[in-house]
């Protein structure tokens, strides 16, 4: 299982605040049935320079990485960022660095609001001119905002990655989840767990309701997705 979206680095956003919840987040994913796990912290261009985030994501990571061996069991790891649209971004420089490592796929938290002709216009360049592959955070979260759904469909007819939330599939947004799943087919999942409170790993679970409803089938089609946009060999970099 590949868990696609989480915020398990220590101290870089509101996520994992010590290495010893990062370990108790990767270990617990483990115990779940994760094999490969994205570290994803968020990334805001209107608060902080690229540079200063890429500083700090090295540094949480070195810190995982230098007890990472110790510990008894966890998947392995890779890194990338939520990266929070901004005004322009499709022309933005730099865009790479903040993909997952060793591949062209950038994970994009889209804005909370109806989306526009100047979102779409940038998911096109970043595409387009870019040359990146688009990855949309947690899709389910962004639905209810849409109303109007024009620019939500011109947007799904673009060659991008729908990404769910399996903690989503739990509670009051199952039915939304599991249309949505069945609509685009093979979504990439991601648990989004930031600590082992309120926003814990939950990969089995969220799965196990994605098979009862709509059958092996489907899972199976997403783990096959998965491992062919990150664990292809010679692409993605892991830990």
């Amino acid at each position: 299982m590949i868990d696609f979206h989480t915020h398990v680095l220590p101290g870089i956003d509101d996520g994992s605040k010590s290495v010893e919840v990062s370990r108790e987040l990767l270990e617990e994913s483990a115990r779940r049935g994760v094999t490969h796990l994205a570290a994803t912290p968020h990334f805001y261009a209107q608060q902080e320079s690229f540079d200063r985030f890429l500083e700090k994501r090295e540094h949480a990571l070195k810190k995982v990485l230098s007890e990472k061996e110790k510990w008894e069991n966890v998947p392995q790891l890779f890194v990338g960022a939520e990266v929070y649209y901004f005004p322009g971004m499709g022309r933005a420089d730099r865009l790479k660095e903040l993909c997952y490592r060793g591949t062209d796929i950038l994970l994009l938290e889209m804005p909370f609001a109806q989306w526009t002709e100047d979102v779409l216009e940038d998911v096109e360049a970043i595409i387009e001119k870019q040359k990146l592959r688009v990855m949309l955070a947690h899709i389910e979260r962004f639905y209810e905002f849409q109303k109007k759904k024009n620019i939500w469909n011109e947007i799904f007819e673009l060659p991008v990655i729908p990404q769910m939330n399996t903690g989503a599939f739990l509670h009051k947004k199952k039915r939304l989840c599991l249309k949505l799943a069945q609509k685009y087919g093979t979504v990439l999942l991601g648990t989004d767990c930031h600590n082992m409170t309120s926003r814990c790993p939950n990969m089995d679970e969220g799965r196990e309701v994605i098979r009862q409803k709509l059958g092996d089938k489907q899972l199976d089609a997403i783990d096959s997705r998965g491992l062919e946009l990150l664990i292809k060999p010679g692409e993605a970099v892991s830990y």
